[in-house]
């Protein structure tokens, strides 16, 4: 029997987001599954390890981005489609705009099996800002709709009303992360960490900043790392910064030296999708401290069983959290103990069961 061929289209497989990270693992789950897998990706980023045939769009991009390489572009992404006469197209892509949407939907999609995936909580960066193109013109009767949360999957049946909205979170790769953390690191000292990318907007670096500077770390010579690539904000937030205690350290795609290092690890979002800093953080056995009440969050972390989570843009509460995790060595260790086996059941099998119980649903 013939594999089911699944084409899995991307904004782009690198970049330092954890969407980014999250599709290039969707990719490796359904080869393990023993799909044919296909990857289209819009822009040129490879950073993340991916399985398949990548059509990288992004490359052609880069070298003419023209009205005339536009459409050049659209034919090839449409005669690739009608070449592989794929089972499955699962669209993880920002949607934003009506018009590029309304011509994907009714001339790359028409009469094909799709299944779009929503990353964030965010959920106009998905069905575009209008509510009547996104909610009943343009991405209604889909095969299915994939919330990456319970709180993106219930806005998403609520808001549009379409069928067939499931939830599937983010898996992460317990072994693989673990072995990853052997590599050495080019910083010694007691730290904390934020790893992301450095867009203020969402992920709200900045009260992370100011919570650590009134909190009792600094005194205890523990030091902020913030790792993360050339965002828009990065200049920003180093002169917020402004401290020997609050060092700067370029984008890796293998954060988990860092991740395992870290006394605790921080996410302090404006609004997430299911992070995946908390669950990559969990994996290897570092406690997350969170200012976050957000999409995905609860679905991780308990409170104080292996994490912390506080109110958010609340910077005394974060800054007392800090405190906690480092005061209270009995708490600390409770939720260092308990972090791994709290995700085991987002490791790649089990998640991988999800995609593949929706991919052979009889319908």
């Amino acid at each position: 029997m013939d594999k089911k061929k699944i084409c899995v289209v991307v904004n782009s497989l690198g970049g330092g987001g954890g969407a980014e990270r999250s599709s290039a693992l969707l990719t490796k789950m359904l080869d393990n599954l023993g799909y044919n897998v296909h990857i289209v990706s819009v822009l040129k980023d490879v950073d993340y390890e991916y399985a398949g045939s990548l059509l990288n769009l992004g490359e052609l991009k880069e070298k003419d981005n023209s009205i005339k390489g536009r459409l050049n572009r659209f034919f090839i992404f449409k005669n690739y489609l009608k070449e592989n006469q794929f089972d499955f197209i699962i669209d993880n892509r920002v949607r934003q705009s009506i018009i590029i949407e309304l011509f994907t939907r009714r001339i790359l999609y028409k009469n094909k099996n799709i299944i779009y995936v929503i990353r964030s909580r965010k959920i106009t960066k998905y069905f575009t800002k209008s509510m009547f193109w996104g909610g009943k013109r343009i991405f209604r009767n889909a095969y299915a709709y994939v919330g990456v949360s319970e709180e993106i999957r219930d806005e998403i049946s609520n808001s549009y009303k379409f069928k067939n909205v499931i939830k599937i979170n983010n898996p992460v790769e317990i072994d693989d992360n673990n072995s990853s953390t052997e590599e050495g690191i080019d910083f010694t000292e007691d730290y904390i960490l934020f790893y992301g990318r450095l867009s203020d907007e969402v992920k709200n670096v900045s009260l992370l900043i100011d919570a650590y500077k009134i909190s009792q770390l600094p005194e205890e010579n523990i030091k902020l790392l913030i790792l993360g690539g050339d965002g828009k904000d990065k200049d920003m937030l180093k002169y917020k910064a402004n401290s020997d205690n609050i060092n700067f350290k370029p984008f890796t795609n293998n954060p988990f030296p860092y991740v395992k290092h870290a006394r605790f690890c921080c996410l302090t979002s404006r609004y997430e999708g299911f992070p995946r800093v908390l669950i990559e953080s969990l994996s290897v056995g570092t406690p997350p401290v969170l200012s976050v009440e957000c999409s995905g969050v609860s679905e991780i972390v308990v409170n104080e069983y292996n994490g912390l989570i506080v109110e958010n843009y609340n910077k005394q509460a974060l800054a007392g959290a800090m405190n906690k995790f480092v005061l209270n060595k009995d708490l600390y260790t409770t939720c260092k103990q308990n972090s791994r086996l709290s995700i085991e059941h987002l490791s790649l099998l089990k998640v991988g069961e999800e995609w593949s119980n929706l991919l052979n649903e009889k319908r």
